[in-house]
């Protein structure tokens, strides 16, 4: 028999509808405290009939009512109480089924409400799909919140990135000029093991070495080619942050590319910058994988010291022919062309699994690929490592 704190918690759960049953089974009434029926109140307003901008009626766990109130106030406050109930994690799912089941993006249009919302990569995503739409007036807030996801990304992540492809290119000769970027962190681990202390359980390095960053600026043109069809929000996200990285590195010539039925040059509209770039963005509408490659085709002059990496999901409405014989003409020529079906957290997307065998059996690996492990990719490639076995290897980290 569940105590009656589980059973609590599956009322809350359940919400009104399940109450009757669960006290059948408890064999008493459930009696909800103030927080509980805060916590039960919130999550009614979207999981129930009702929404942040009805009023709740009759305290005390009783059906809930609609009401005629003002809408932002109330959207304030049901802001607050989540936030205030619930983890962050959890706080960013409430409000994305707000915004998808409930239709709420009127809250993402008052500036006042906007800066109460958690940011996420699912808010991101949904003001990047209502580019054009968004008010004069909550622009700056809506820019500072797609800022800060950014942000966090690229704390998560950039040191990695440049550590990689500073690993990759400069291999072994080594510099006496200090830069923490391009610090050789195997070889001068390898080289200091004998320092180790055992009561600081550290190693002390009595020399740290650097990579030779000197004359070996453009030593690789990456090509980074995303779908921004709605189905790939999360992942052209974290692409644009990713692909912003890589185009602040001396060592990388790069440049970034976003299609849907037409091509835009990222790289050529907003340098570096993650956050105009996310908003040039507008997610949704049809894909032309083919005309996409071949506006990339152009920028290759050295196929072996080119990666061009193909974010999508593979569901071509244009030439697919083409677009697997442009994608083999890539491979045969020495370029390293990588598909990733998806660059995000939440794992295998979806995807066109026929014209990913197709693309599979001309040798381009096609493989789903979470941020955290890109650094990895990156060094592989670069380092001439196999692509399919490095692939191999980095979906069974991702599983473990």
């Amino acid at each position: 028999m569940a105590d009656s704190e589980q059973l609590k918690r599956w009322r809350l759960i359940l919400g009104e509808p399940g109450s009757q049953k669960l006290e059948d089974l408890a064999g008493e009434r459930f009696i909800l405290n103030s927080d509980e029926l805060v916590m039960d109140e919130a999550l009614a307003a979207i999981y129930d009939n009702s929404t942040p901008e009805q009023e709740d009626t009759q305290q005390g766990g009783g059906r809930r009512a609609a009401g005629k109130g003002p809408s932002a106030p109330k959207l304030a406050k049901w802001l607050a109480d989540i936030r205030t109930y619930f983890t962050e994690d959890v706080v960013s799912v409430i409000q994305t089924d707000a915004i998808e089941r409930k239709g709420l993006k009127q809250l993402l249009f008052e500036p006042e409400v906007l800066k109460t919302v958690q940011p996420s990569i699912e808010l991101v995503a949904t003001l990047m799909s209502l580019r054009g739409k968004i008010p004069e007036r909550t622009k700056e807030t809506a820019r500072q919140i797609v800022k800060s996801v950014v942000e966090e990304i690229k704390k998560r992540l950039e040191t990695n990135i440049q550590r990689a492809v500073s690993g990759a290119l400069n291999k072994r000769r080594h510099s006496p000029i200090p830069n923490v970027v391009s610090i050789d962190w195997k070889y001068t681990i390898n080289k200091n093991i004998k320092n180790y202390n055992p009561t600081l359980k550290k190693i002390i390095p009595e020399r740290v070495y650097f990579f030779d960053r000197a004359k070996r600026t453009n030593n690789w043109n990456i090509i980074l080619d995303m779908d921004q069809s709605g189905s790939m929000a999360d992942s052209i996200i974290y692409g644009s942050v990713i692909g912003s990285i890589l185009a602040s590195l001396p060592a990388l010539n790069t440049r970034i590319v976003a299609f849907d039925t037409e091509v835009i040059d990222l790289s050529e509209q907003y340098d570096s910058d993650p956050v105009d770039m996310l908003f040039g963005i507008q997610l949704g509408g049809g894909t032309d994988i083919n005309k996409s490659i071949a506006y990339c085709q152009q920028f290759i002059t050295e196929p072996a010291k080119t990666m061009f990496i193909l974010l999508t999901d593979l569901f071509e409405g244009g030439n697919e022919a083409a677009m697997v014989r442009r994608m083999e003409e890539m491979h045969k020529s020495g370029v390293k062309a990588i598909c990733l079906l998806a660059l995000s957290d939440k794992g295998t997307p979806c995807y066109n699994e026929t014209l990913a065998r197709k693309l599979a059996k001309i040798g381009i690996t096609c493989f789903a690929c979470t941020p955290a492990l890109l650094p990895d990719l990156l060094e592989g490639a670069l380092k001439g490592a196999d692509l399919n076995a490095l692939a191999a290897r980095l979906t069974a980290v991702k599983k473990t």
